[in-house]
């Protein structure tokens, strides 16, 4: 049997998948590139897919041995999962444990996006910092502000654990939550942070129209999804300042950045590290690989989502 791994992974977790498997890995940190990895799964049992790789009819067409995928994530928005089913392909994901990381860095970026961190170390960095005036590097207050969580899962609700630490009012919407209720909780809070998974419905969920309802030097904090929100909207209404500042961990045409948002003021681009702790990462490769090995053994798969 063989499997194939997306990328060198946290932990010896594939040292389990060894003794039973034979395991073709990269050393490239990031994975293999969409043609690599459409040239290896012709005869592979098994795949572990990083989030950045797209899961599709093209890939699986050319995988006709492939027992499961293990997506090494929580979200399987790359993931073609109608094409799976259709095949009777298991697929699973990692839940859970990457929780308290996300939240921690959804956190950080409330903290450094209200109170410009970032944008004084770049300051200091280039030779900006002429010493203390009471008008320079003015921010929002965190302590005693109005977050609004949009997604109150598991992260959302980490997030709120950390958030009554500053003594804020809490808002949240869910999925089963009216376009209404939204509407309302972006208009009254100081803060918003997306945690809601990527799916047709909450595709583009942060529009022009909305952020433009929100109230004036807002912040909006994305760890979810890139396309949760739309990325031009928002560098053009940081640019005219309605917006007072932004953190985001996660883009649209990642690893791509739109030109618009490099340029945009006041906001913090984080590479995509809301679940990167060492603990986590290996929680996250165990899962995958304890998903895989059950699969070649003919076991119950845990963590299955198709």
């Amino acid at each position: 049997m063989r499997v194939l791994s997306g990328g060198p992974l946290v932990s010896g977790a594939l040292e389990r998948v060894r003794a039973i498997a034979e395991v073709i890995e990269t050393d490239d940190p990031i994975g293999w590139s969409r043609e690599e990895l459409l040239a290896r799964v012709s005869d592979v049992d098994a795949l572990i897919a990083l989030p950045s790789q797209r899961i599709d009819e093209e890939l699986l067409s050319r995988a006709p041995s492939l027992r499961v995928v293990a997506n090494h994530a929580v979200g399987v928005d790359n993931v073609d999962l109608a094409a799976c089913r259709a095949r009777g392909l298991p697929v699973t994901n990692t839940p859970g444990v990457l929780t308290e990381a996300t939240a921690d860095l959804a956190f950080a970026l409330i903290l450094d996006a209200c109170r410009r961190v970032s944008e004084g170390d770049r300051d200091v960095r280039a030779g900006r910092f002429r010493g203390w005036g009471p008008r320079l590097h003015l921010g929002r207050r965190v302590y005693g502000a109005t977050l609004g969580i949009v997604g109150f899962g598991r992260i959302g609700r980490a997030v709120a654990e950390r958030a009554r630490g500053f003594a804020m009012e809490i808002l949240h919407s869910t999925s089963r939550s009216t376009p209404q209720e939204l509407d309302t909780l972006l208009r009254r809070a100081d803060i918003v942070s997306l945690h809601a998974p990527l799916n047709d419905s909450t595709r583009g969920l942060l529009s022009r129209a909305r952020m433009e309802s929100m109230k004036p030097g807002a912040v909006v904090i994305n760890t979810a999804r890139g396309p949760l929100l739309d990325e031009v909207a928002l560098a053009e209404l940081l640019t005219a300042g309605h917006l007072g500042g932004a953190g985001l961990d996660v883009y649209e045409g990642e690893p791509r950045i739109h030109p618009a948002l490099l340029a945009a003021p006041h906001l913090v681009l984080a590479p995509h590290i809301g679940s990167a702790d060492e603990p986590t990462r290996a929680a996250m490769a165990e899962l995958a690989c304890a998903s895989v090995i059950a699969a070649l053994r003919g076991e119950a798969i845990p963590n299955r989502v198709a």
